[in-house]
């Protein structure tokens, strides 16, 4: 490709609404153009990248033995109200009507499509396993989309869905794709962890992350330096304390601490360590009739160390407490006789179903709230000031330090972008659209599921948060829109410096090389700029002074400066780099 031929739209300054690197990035790049909240045109530049993370993506996925097909981006709402997910999705999910009222949505995700394809085409154990999958649009109506395509509204994804004919033979189905997976983020050549995660709205209970490592990333991914253990921040188990309670050294004291109202000022105020403190949160469920009117609601009491966190969903998968919601101030009046800030679990008003935090279970002589306004209690003890906890649970997240649960270490945290995600969905999709097929004895049984998604869109914008310099994106090779920019240097001045750079670029191609020649006839400094930004790996340049010397100039774009090359090496020295 030559320059004049492509389209290179660069940028000195990002939009003001660009927030994350990426996104500023992407716009400076000419890789993408706003069109409206949280939807992209793909220019050029930047399809070209979506491109090659496409081919890997489809290479990989059809060596794993999966088959390509394309759904619709309109579905009929008829079968996602066969798995009740046209409600659950809630407003993420947009729907539309056509010319005749009939109800669609644009889809957010095709566990129902695939799933309605399978109960019609297979009838026998015979022709499972099956591996379904797509590269396609999808639209998810986010309340507050930002980041450019970190979170978009409209992007492309790949999504695969796999069909077994019994648990043994989909938890294989699945390997398969982890496997897949791990082979395609290792072409990327980026820096990734595949992490335990929780399954969230789609189900299934085995699922992994794959998480670009990256400082600016939204989510915490947790892993033991010492093993191969690594979970998400949902996921990850913090352990029950080790060893016996210690015995209460402290009475029982309601102490003031006028305006003090969080764990840390009181820990403060009282020159006690934060962990010495316990944090009281209040939560309510709800119990609805046929109506969907309120006919129950039980209060429950929390309670997690001053210097910890509530996980929601650990707190989530409780039982009886799958739809928690926070307790209203006037619901923790009328349980605790005072409002937050000062509650604790003890001298209550109404009962309420109390949940302990395996770490607090084994406190002794630590602080709480008195349920009086400017009080606490210090020297609270299980057994003698309240009744030993009945519920005891993993209640929080994770903190750096804590004991790995496979106990090979401690945990470490970093930060991460998740870019793929497997799951194993069991008969979730398969029992509520009745797809079934045949098995050796001739008797119907349900369809095995996995499903397992790539973003490929979010992808890019993972790769230059973790890839980038004060000078623009520095992409890995197989991401690069051209991996090898040819830079002549005043060329329409100097026959021997076009020549040389024709040639060059000639036994590029030919060689397959992804390269382009930037024939603009830009100055120097705006030309090496523009490339910098756009982030091309390799750089060649050639001017008349070097090759009056018989080279020229070699630069990697994460080198400090450029090195002397003679012209007769250059090719072969690009090629051992590209291993091409």
């Amino acid at each position: 490709m030559k320059a004049s031929q492509f389209f290179i739209s660069t940028l000195k300054e990002a939009p003001a609404d660009a927030e994350v690197v990426s996104h500023k990035l992407m716009m400076r790049a000419g890789m993408i153009k706003k069109l409206g909240a949280g939807i992209y045109t793909l220019m050029p530049m930047g399809l070209r990248v979506v491109n090659k993370v496409e081919a890997i993506v489809r290479e990989e996925m059809n060596r794993a033995g999966a088959v390509e097909l394309s759904m619709p981006v309109v579905q009929p709402a008829e079968l996602w109200h066969e798995t009740g997910r046209f409600e659950k999705m809630g407003p993420e999910m947009l729907r539309i009507q056509d010319r005749h009222a009939h109800h669609f949505v644009i889809q957010p995700t095709s566990e129902e499509v695939v799933t309605d394809i399978a109960r019609q085409e297979i009838r026998s154990y015979k022709q499972l396993p099956k591996n379904f999958y797509q590269i396609q649009t999808k639209f998810r109506d986010e309340r507050r989309p930002r980041f450019g395509l970190m979170r978009g509204r409209e992007f492309i994804m790949k999504d695969a869905y796999s069909f077994d004919r019994d648990q043994v033979s989909a938890k294989a189905s699945y390997q398969v794709m982890a496997k897949a997976y791990r082979r395609i983020f290792d072409r990327f050549g980026l820096s990734y962890r595949a992490v335990a995660a929780d399954s969230g709205a789609i189900g299934g209970d085995l699922s992994e992350e794959f998480q670009v490592i990256a400082a600016t990333g939204e989510d915490a991914i947790v892993y033991c330096p010492c093993s191969d253990y690594a979970a998400n921040m949902e996921k990850a188990e913090a352990l029950a304390p080790a060893g016996p309670r210690a015995a209460a050294t402290q009475t029982l004291t309601k102490t003031p601490t006028p305006g003090k109202s969080t764990c840390a000022d009181v820990a403060q105020l009282l020159g006690l360590p934060l962990a010495q403190t316990v944090k009281s949160l209040v939560l309510a469920t709800d119990t609805q009739n046929e109506q969907g009117e309120v006919v129950k609601t039980q209060v429950w009491l929390l309670l997690l160390r001053g210097d910890h966190d509530m996980n929601e969903v650990k707190v989530g998968k409780l039982p009886g407490l799958g739809t928690f919601r926070f307790a209203s101030v006037p619901e923790i009046v009328e349980h605790f006789g005072c409002e937050p800030g000062y509650l604790g679990p003890l001298n209550l008003l109404k009962p309420v179903k109390l949940v302990v935090d395996r770490e607090v279970a084994v406190m002794s002589d630590w602080v709480c709230g008195a349920n009086a306004l400017d009080f606490h209690l210090t020297g609270v003890n299980w057994g003698r000031d309240l009744p030993e906890p009945e519920l005891v649970a993993d209640l929080r997240n994770v903190v750096a330090g804590d004991a790995s649960p496979d106990g090979q270490g401690v945990l470490a945290i970093e930060r991460g972008i998740e870019v793929g995600h497997v799951f194993y969905l069991g008969t979730k999709y398969s029992e509520a659209m009745k797809a079934t097929f045949l098995d050796q004895n001739g008797k119907p049984q349900f369809m095995e599921m996995g499903c397992y998604g790539i973003g490929i869109t979010r992808l890019p914008a993972a790769a230059i948060e973790q890839n980038h310099d004060e000078r623009g994106i520095i992409w890995p090779d197989a991401l690069a829109p051209f991996t090898v920019v040819l830079c002549p240097i005043n060329a329409e001045r100097s026959p021997e410096v076009k020549a040389t750079a024709e040639s060059l670029y000639a036994e590029l191609l030919a060689a397959g090389v992804d390269v382009i020649l930037d024939d603009r006839g830009e100055r120097p400094g705006a030309m090496f700029a523009d490339w910098e930004l756009i982030g091309v790996p390799h750089r060649v340049n050639i001017g008349d002074r070097a090759l009056k010397e018989g080279h020229v100039e070699y630069q990697h774009r994460r080198d400090a400066a450029a090195s002397a090359v003679p012209v007769a090496d250059i090719v072969a020295q690009l090629l051992a780099k590209l291993k091409v």
